[in-house]
């Protein structure tokens, strides 16, 4: 990775570690939040008749809270590192540093602040309205000068492949962020969208997609072949088959938008072009997956006792699941079943806390001693409790919401002889109650497992410096 030099650079960590500790607070914002709302759907009644409460209210919160306050400190944490040790350069301006993180924070905190009092563009994972939404803009100008200044004036002649994902993920998120959220204001805090009807549901999915394809994969991707070949100790499996991965997927990513809107007013081919790229972005999807999990020739026997490696190479098994499942569900038959229910609801989340959030919490157990003086976290067995915390918790909310997705989809469709519907929709809800009670407790695992982290990280960061050194890891 080109790190070795006779003098080591002046390196500006403060903002990494600004983005570190914030990546674990708002991750038990955002993730206690989904679990407030996941027990709303089996008990209604938590929402207290406050509107503010409500699960419409508080659900683009959450949405928003894990993916861009968790999930964005996360990658402007672990991209600023990256670039500044693999370019051998201190970042390219600590002033813009300063400003991406304050202001972030200042967009974090106005989500908070107008979400659950209503003020929405309505936007899935682009809720927030106009005002905020230019403050995304400037920040997001501001990292993207500083990341590719940094690039430009580096000391080393390669720019490794980390950095392509992570300069392609900066780039295509501004795009997406800019178009789909072209409005024409009516007040300080209501717009309307420049785009109408089904060119407006187009464009939002492009974004909303792309959101996934670049802001949740290929960002996420850039933290992986740095942080697995780090933590492993060996080289990425192959760099040739890691540019292929690059290209192959921004080239078809972009394209795979109009899967989430099969059986609308979309028209037909657009719909099907969709599909097809969504079927093909699996190769290179699991060209990636394979490339990370096998770094670890010749290394495997680490799992046994490293259990931030286990949180890096099972964030990446659930990247494949993910991105195979992904491309089945946009096949338009298979998306007549799955499409509304919660099947879609457990696809998410097996990428977004099975790849984005576990392969985040691997990456930052890595930076955290790093970044403050020590050789170890402060206990290895609580990062362990927290793997096992986390991997259970996922998978009985996915299972339990593929069970559930499944079960509505053949409720939905099951007609009578004469044609009428053999279930009601409520009966489809009741149904899916045991299911919603699995994925609460899930939920639960989850942010028990966040907790124990933020614990671990206060002991790790308040030791006095160097005093932490590793020990063995229970099983």
């Amino acid at each position: 990775m080109s790190e070795i030099s006779q003098a080591q650079p002046d390196y500006n960590y403060k903002v990494v570690r600004q983005f570190t500790i914030m990546t674990v607070i708002w991750g038990i914002v955002g993730m206690s939040l989904g679990v407030f709302i996941a027990a709303q759907l089996f008990a209604p009644a938590l929402n207290f008749d406050i509107p503010w409460l409500t699960y419409s209210r508080l659900r683009p919160l959450h949405t928003n809270a894990v993916i861009f306050a968790f999930g964005g400190c996360a990658l402007f944490a672990t991209s600023y590192y990256i670039v500044q040790r693999t370019s051998q350069v201190r970042l390219f301006s600590d002033k813009l540093a300063a400003f991406t993180f304050w202001g972030w924070q200042a967009v974090i905190v106005a989500a908070v602040l107008t979400l659950p009092f209503g003020y929405t563009t309505s936007k899935e994972y682009a809720e927030l309205e106009w005002p905020i939404d230019i403050l995304i803009a400037l920040v997001w100008v501001a990292y993207i000068i500083n990341f590719f200044g940094t690039l430009a004036i580096r000391k080393v002649s390669h720019i490794y492949v980390a950095n392509w994902f992570l300069g392609a993920f900066m780039l295509t998120v501004a795009v997406l962020h800019i178009g789909n959220s072209m409005a024409l204001p009516v007040s300080f805090m209501k717009s309307y969208s420049m785009y109408a009807g089904a060119v407006d549901a187009m464009m939002q999915w492009w974004y909303g997609h792309n959101a996934v394809g670049f802001f949740l994969t290929a960002g996420f991707l850039g933290m992986m072949y740095y942080f697995v070949p780090k933590q492993a100790g060996r080289p990425v499996y192959s760099y040739r088959l890691s540019v292929v991965h690059f290209w192959a997927l921004i080239s078809l990513y972009i394209w795979a938008g109009p899967h989430h809107l099969h059986y609308t007013a979309l028209p037909d081919w657009t719909q099907s072009l969709g599909m097809v790229m969504s079927v093909i972005l699996f190769v290179p999807s699991w060209g990636g997956m394979i490339n990370g999990i096998m770094t670890l020739s010749g290394a495997w026997h680490k799992l046994r006792t490293d259990p931030v490696l286990r949180f890096l190479i099972v964030s990446l098994s659930f990247y494949g699941m993910s991105t195979f499942e992904g491309p089945m569900m946009a096949i338009k038959t298979v998306n007549a079943l799955s499409h509304y229910t919660d099947w879609t609801v457990g696809h998410v989340h097996s990428g977004a806390l099975g790849w984005v959030a576990m392969v985040s919490i691997g990456s930052i157990y890595h930076l955290i001693p790093h970044l403050f003086g020590q050789k170890a976290m402060y206990s290895t067995k609580l990062v362990n409790v927290h793997f096992w915390l986390a991997t259970i918790g996922v998978v009985l909310y996915i299972v339990a919401m593929w069970m559930s997705g499944v079960l509505q989809g053949l409720m939905w469709r099951a007609v009578n002889a004469d044609g009428t519907l053999t279930y009601s929709f409520v009966e489809s809800l009741e149904a899916s109650k045991p299911f919603y009670v699995v994925r609460f407790v899930g939920g639960c695992f989850v942010v028990a497992g966040m907790l124990i982290m933020a614990y671990n990280t206060y002991r790790t960061v308040s030791a006095p410096k160097g005093s932490l050194v590793p020990e063995p890891a229970a099983a």
